[in-house]
C-alpha cells in the first residue's frame, strides 16, 4: 500500500476505483466532494491524489499515486476537488459525480472505514451498503412483485451462492436497487440474462478482485 494512511488513501482510492467500476468507461470529468475528516486534512494525507488516482484506474500499491494529477491531466480528466456538507455521514466520506469518455454518469458516495476498507452508502441517489469485498451486482429494477424471486432463482439455476442481500427503494412501485454479494462470480454470461429479465434495468457487475487490488 502507499502511503501515509490506509484510511485516507488506501480506502480513498478504493472509492474512486470502484466508482470508476460502477461507471463502467474511462473517466472524463469528475466533481469530488469531501466532508468530515477527508475535507480537513485531503492534502497532508494524499486523500485527493489517491482518489483520482483509483479514478484513473490505479490500484493501491501503485507507485504512480503520487503523480496521479498530472496523469490525469496527461489523460483528459478534468476534476474539481471540494469541501462539502453531508449530515450525519462517517466523518471519512466522499461523494463522487463524474462522467465517462463516451457520455455515461455516476454519482457515488462511499466512506474509508479504517485498515482501507471502505463502504459505499449510495449509488445514483440509492441508497446502498457494500464494501468491494465480495464480488457484488448492483441491480437496479422497478419495484414489482417477482423481480427478487426471479433474480434469486436465476442466481440459484446457475449455481451461486448469495452471501449479502440488500433492497432499498425511494418509493412504492418505483424504482429500488438491489446490493447482491455472492461468493463467486465464475460465469460472466449470468450478468446477460439477469439485464434480460422483466423490470430489470441494469445490471452492474464488481469484481472484489479488482477492487481489491
Amino acid at each position: 500500500m502507499i502511503g501515509p494512511s490506509s484510511s485516507h488513501t488506501a480506502g480513498a482510492l478504493r472509492i474512486g476505483n470502484i466508482t470508476r467500476m460502477i461507471l463502467g468507461e474511462d473517466v472524463r470529468k469528475a466533481d469530488i466532494g469531501l466532508t468530515g475528516s477527508f475535507a480537513q486534512t485531503y492534502q497532508g494525507h494524499g486523500t485527493d491524489r489517491a482518489i483520482v488516482a483509483g479514478l484513473l484506474g490505479m490500484h493501491v500499491d501503485d507507485e504512480r499515486i503520487r503523480e496521479s494529477f498530472d496523469i490525469a491531466k496527461k489523460e483528459g480528466l478534468e476534476f474539481i476537488i471540494r469541501e462539502i456538507s453531508i449530515p450525519r455521514s462517517h466523518p471519512n466520506t466522499a461523494r463522487l459525480h463524474i462522467h465517462g469518455m463516451n457520455g455515461k454518469e455516476c454519482i457515488v458516495e462511499g466512506a474509508s472505514i479504517g485498515g482501507g476498507n471502505i463502504q459505499i452508502y449510495s449509488v445514483n441517489g440509492m441508497a446502498t451498503e457494500f464494501s468491494g469485498n465480495a464480488d457484488t451486482l448492483i441491480i437496479p429494477h422497478k419495484d414489482t412483485p417477482g423481480v427478487i424471486a426471479q433474480v434469486s432463482s436465476l442466481m440459484s439455476w446457475y449455481g451461486i451462492n448469495i452471501g449479502n442481500f440488500k433492497l432499498k427503494r425511494l418509493h412504492k412501485g418505483f424504482q429500488s436497487i438491489m446490493t447482491v454479494e455472492v461468493d463467486s462470480l465464475t460465469d460472466k454470461s449470468v450478468i446477460e440474462k439477469l439485464r434480460s429479465l422483466p423490470h430489470i434495468e441494469n445490471v452492474i457487475y464488481l469484481s472484489a478482485i479488482q477492487s481489491r487490488e
